[in-house]
């Protein structure tokens, strides 16, 4: 047998229970990411095709400069967060047969998690942006702090919450790529 990661046939896993090697890990992290990536990345190329309209639309030329920068910078986050999440199936095409899965799955969940946080900052952007051109009320920054606070308990607090709490119960510190 082979030590672990070196690509042998070691069995055993890590301690989460699981009887894999090291490419069976990465295999099936591999797969359950991308299943993840799916999800965020027909949000965030819906609400950036959206984006993209708004340039475009009559209604554009009337806002004010304050407006049409918010616009800009949420464009360029949304454009931001599309290449990151398109960025790991790009890395697996090029790294494909290379025998570093298990590279390739931490580089991926690096950029999903970073394409994360930047669709976080997009919507909350967007939603600034319409809510100050919708209402023009001074309600809007406490609105969009809401909801902000909302995405934030949803999306990192309670998973980080979670993996605090199993922490205790895992014999390799709750470590999972």
């Amino acid at each position: 047998m082979n030590a672990p990661g070196q690509g042998g046939v070691t069995r055993g896993g890590g301690g989460d229970g699981r009887d894999e090697t090291v490419e069976e890990r990465a295999d099936r992290q591999w797969q359950e990411l991308i299943q993840e990536i799916r999800v965020a990345q027909t949000g965030v190329q819906i609400l950036f095709g959206f984006l993209l309209t708004v340039a475009f639309t009559p209604a554009f030329h009337g806002l004010a400069t304050t407006d049409k920068t918010i616009y800009i910078v949420t464009v360029v986050l949304g454009s931001l967060a599309t290449g990151a999440l398109i960025g790991p199936v790009a890395f697996h095409r090029i790294v494909s047969g290379r025998r570093i899965k298990p590279e390739a799955v931490a580089w991926a969940a690096r950029l999903t998690f970073t394409g994360l946080v930047l669709l976080l900052a997009t919507c909350t952007a967007a939603l600034f942006l319409v809510l100050r051109v919708a209402t023009h009320n001074a309600l809007v920054p406490w609105l969009v702090a809401g909801v902000l606070a909302w995405y934030l308990l949803c999306w990192f607090a309670l998973p980080l919450w979670a993996r605090v709490r199993d922490t205790g119960n895992r014999n390799d510190g709750g470590r999972t790529v």
